[in-house]
């Protein structure tokens, strides 16, 4: 393993090097466009490709070393992933209450089933080589899944409260009164995953397709087995969608079925009144 990695460190990661070197000259160009319409986005971008860069190379370097390692290896690197999405998505929602178990739970949930039904299937072969990169995809489209649900549920949310709490007051059920801002949350977080697959090979042809055809695969096999993975990766973000947004829902109310999220400005004003009395 020692001498595969070795061997790795040459021309190709110098060339790979100056190929990223152009990427991110290109990039600072764009910067510098938007810079010039006063859209501020340096320090996101240079930390963005900093880490960008980073990250690659490390995982560049571990699925050097771990390439021919057994399923359990690949099921913990999994496992990370899937913290550091839950992290990254819950950092989306600041302010909200078990943000970080919330997000870990749907993800782990949507893309934990979808690959352990490929791995049944056979879908996917337990060889790490193609367990990690394929379940990175489906763990990254599951947490931008997690996190486009939540924040359209919490805005609808913010946007319904009068409704809400009149049907409450009317002695409706919080399930049934959410029930349609639960489903546009759900159908917002998947509406990106249906668009990429309706666009599927007419405006996009995606990497793992290309590998397999570069790496001498039938190109139909390898058109079929891209479907089977898209397919997967809607499934992915359906169930963590719908887990999202049932577990915000529960959080939503209190024990009494009281709405326990409201706009900044009630909840600063409500304070304000509690310590004038």
């Amino acid at each position: 393993m020692l001498a595969e990695l070795q061997n790795s460190i040459g021309n190709d990661v110098l060339t790979g090097l100056a190929q990223a070197g152009g990427a991110i000259a290109l990039c600072a160009a764009v910067v510098a466009l938007c810079r010039w319409q006063s859209v501020h986005v340096e320090r996101e971008a240079v930390i963005s490709m900093a880490r960008g860069l980073v990250q690659m190379v490390l995982v560049g370097l571990v699925l050097a070393l771990l390439l021919h390692g057994r399923l359990l290896i690949g099921c913990l690197i999994l496992f990370m992933m899937t913290i550091a999405a839950a992290i990254t998505a819950a950092q989306r929602l600041k302010g909200m209450a078990g943000a970080l178990p919330l997000c870990f739970w749907s993800i782990a949930a949507g893309a934990g089933i979808v690959i352990a039904a490929m791995l049944a299937t056979r879908s996917l072969q337990p060889d790490i080589s193609m367990l990690v990169p394929v379940g990175s995809m489906i763990i990254a489209n599951a947490m931008n899944a997690c996190a486009q649900a939540i924040e359209r549920l919490r805005s609808e949310l913010l946007a319904h409260v009068g409704q809400i709490e009149a049907g409450l007051s009317l002695g409706a059920e919080p399930a049934v009164i959410v029930a349609p801002y639960l489903q546009s949350a759900v159908y917002a977080s998947l509406l990106p995953r249906l668009d990429m697959m309706k666009s599927l090979g007419l405006v996009w042809i995606p990497g793992v397709m290309a590998g397999m055809v570069v790496s001498g695969a039938s190109p139909v096999y390898a058109g079929i087995y891209q479907f089977i993975i898209v397919a997967m990766i809607l499934a992915a973000s359906g169930i963590t969608g719908l887990v999202a947004t049932v577990l915000m829902r529960s959080r939503a109310f209190s024990a009494a079925a009281q709405l326990t999220i409201r706009p900044a400005e009630t909840t600063a004003s409500s304070r304000a009144s509690g310590q004038a009395r």
